[in-house]
């Protein structure tokens, strides 16, 4: 499995946006295209980026009935990513219809991300909240093998559980991993989190970095060092 690094585009606007990406002139990052940005400038944006040469990770987190998804999944497969993703909470119905939805008449498709719990949950609020009575680790892993039954590539985890998400589904079974700040870093409103280093130890095959990139004062640094840290 290769081991990438994946910036979050989290910002308002495209001009914001191209601005950002107008820093690298040696690199075409993998980048992340997540809620704000799609909600606020739509599909276009996903062309745009595209057309620049960059690898897409369209983070929409699909949840709803098995019908809806299929039909969404279905839209979303015209447009060239590389990756998306729904919640496993949505269950295994689901996301087979994910799947059927977002395959193209050729047979080919984005990788399919299942999101497990996401990194601003705790095991406290997941019990509380939530009423899921089992621990963190056993409800992601439970999670991402309700994904693989389902015919999904991967699941986007906490970089703390994502060695018993590959020990539950095998080595090939992608994990995409948020949650990630610098040792020096501030953690944000994140509670589970990790370096890049240790993810990497840890079975991440690819890291979401946010405002550790977006935010410093030298993207392109900071998106080399965490290229660095994690790929190596």
């Amino acid at each position: 499995m290769n081991h990438d690094v994946i910036i979050a585009l989290d910002f308002p606007s495209a001009k914001d946006v191209y601005a950002f990406l107008d820093n690298f002139k040696d690199e075409k990052p993998f980048v992340k295209i997540g809620m704000e940005l799609f909600y606020a400038e739509g599909p276009e944006i996903v062309r745009q980026i595209k057309a620049r040469g960059h690898k897409i990770f369209l983070d929409l987190k699909l949840h709803d009935i098995p019908n809806t998804v299929k039909s969404a999944m279905k839209v979303l497969s015209r447009l060239d990513v590389d990756m998306t993703n729904l919640h496993a909470a949505g269950t295994i119905e689901m996301m087979k219809a994910a799947v059927e939805g977002l395959t193209r008449e050729d047979g080919t498709r984005p990788l399919l991300l299942a999101v497990t719990q996401l990194t601003s949950t705790s095991e406290e609020r997941m019990q509380k909240e939530l009423l899921i009575n089992e621990t963190m680790p056993k409800t992601v892993q439970k999670y991402a093998q309700n994904a693989q039954e389902a015919g999904l590539d991967g699941v986007v985890c906490s970089p703390l559980e994502a060695a018993l998400v590959k020990e539950a589904c095998g080595a090939d079974f992608a994990t995409v991993t948020p949650g990630i700040r610098f040792a020096d870093g501030d953690v944000g409103d994140q509670v589970r989190v990790m370096t890049p280093e240790r993810a990497r130890v840890g079975g991440s095959d690819y890291i979401v970095v946010g405002r550790p990139i977006t935010r410093a004062e030298d993207p392109v640094a900071a998106y080399r060092r965490c290229m660095k840290e994690f790929v190596g």
